[in-house]
């Protein structure tokens, strides 16, 4: 279903198969079949075009280790055995990030094992790792920087947070530096900068009223541990930050393919839109418009309305039921495929020069390397 007004084709074999492309971060609203798109990407990578991939997604719904054949994915590469790479020589790896994992591995790497075992005792730490907000967009950009800066890898997948807006992927840099620079974290910082010296001891007379406040809200308790949480990681916030903005340059740079995933809904096309104008105020190379769950008549030159009027000549003739019914299906399919393409033009008239591959909306869900191949074969075009 190509929009009203045609957007030139998405070659995605072209981006796949290019040697100076390392990374594919396939990004859009929740719901529209990103998870599977870059699973099939990754997966043509590899059989197609020979290269050592490795797909990150951050999906727990676990359909990505069901569909490869995987009994479970975690924060370590796992191959994936019995795709055809043999005449290829490609190579097929999948993860799932664990943001406490690798938020624990960012502590052991730039910390001694003496000042970790405190920092994971602490119970901030214990709910920041796991469920703050913003941990698992910013652990995703570890995690891919982790695996871009081993070199390991030819192409890397990133499947995005399922978030509530596509955005938080790329915000989450800025967010932590917000809270980094934050007037409440330098002042918690202030006892750990001031040589050790206890917060309530402290002598600074708007540091002291700030404390009391905040000690007769949390209590002293509480207060203790968020302070020891924020000066335990005090030595570790300029390399959260630097490896934050040198992840955020590798994302600008031509070794790097960011594909929309959507679907013809107007939230999706929305969604996809709004991330579309963000890549280009960023400077971040968008590659192209990936539109799943299409839907096309059988008959494209048969109108709905010339459908409707022979079904309704057969129902008085009433010979011919079945094929009334059938003429009535037709109908509706082009009516739906008519307000699918009203509703991609929101896209294709903003951004007429990004390129667009459609996908069909599949007769099942996708649940194995097959089904895959096929998703991988459609967006390819």
């Amino acid at each position: 279903m190509p929009p009203d007004h045609a957007a030139p084709p998405l070659d995605v074999d072209r981006i796949l198969a290019d040697p100076g492309v390392r990374i594919v971060v396939c990004c859009g609203a929740g719901g529209v079949g990103k998870t599977t798109t870059a699973a099939a990407l990754a997966l043509r990578a590899a059989e197609r075009h020979g290269r050592r991939t490795v797909v990150l997604t951050i999906d727990p719904a676990r359909r990505l280790a069901q569909s490869l054949g995987l009994t479970e994915l975690d924060n370590t590469p796992r191959q994936v055995k019995g795709i055809e790479v043999e005449a290829s020589g490609g190579e097929l790896h999948a993860m799932m990030l664990d943001m406490k994992r690798t938020f624990d591995e960012v502590v052991l790497a730039h910390t001694d094992a003496e000042k970790a075992a405190e920092i994971f005792a602490n119970p901030f730490y214990q709910a920041m790792s796991s469920t703050f907000a913003g941990t698992q967009e910013y652990m995703a950009m570890e995690k891919l920087g982790q695996l871009h800066a081993g070199g390991e890898w030819d192409l890397i997948v990133v499947d995005t947070p399922p978030s509530r807006s596509a955005l938080d992927f790329l915000d989450a840099p800025a967010r932590l530096a917000r809270f980094l620079d934050g007037r409440m974290l330098r002042l918690l910082l202030a006892p750990a900068r001031a040589g050790g010296r206890s917060m309530f001891s402290l002598v600074t007379a708007s540091f002291g009223v700030f404390s009391r406040a905040v000690q007769k809200i949390l209590g002293a308790q509480l207060l203790s541990d968020l302070s020891g949480f924020v000066a335990a990681l005090d030595s570790m916030f300029g390399g959260f930050r630097q490896r934050a903005e040198q992840t955020y340059r590798v994302l600008q740079a031509d070794e790097t393919a960011f594909l929309l995933v959507a679907a013809p809904e107007p939230d999706a096309v929305r969604e996809a839109a709004y991330f579309a104008g963000r890549l280009g105020a960023e400077r971040m190379p968008l590659a192209g418009l990936v539109l799943n769950r299409v839907h096309e008549p059988a008959v494209p030159g048969l109108s709905a309305e010339r459908s409707l009027t022979a079904a309704r000549e057969l129902d008085r003739d009433g010979g011919h039921p079945a094929a009334a019914e059938v003429l009535r299906v037709h109908a509706a399919v082009a009516q739906q495929s008519a307000r699918e393409r009203r509703v991609a033009a929101r896209f294709t008239d903003a951004f007429p020069q990004v390129p667009v591959a459609t996908v069909r909306a599949q007769p099942a869900d996708v649940h194995d390397v097959d089904g895959l191949r096929t998703i991988g074969h459609a967006v390819a075009g």
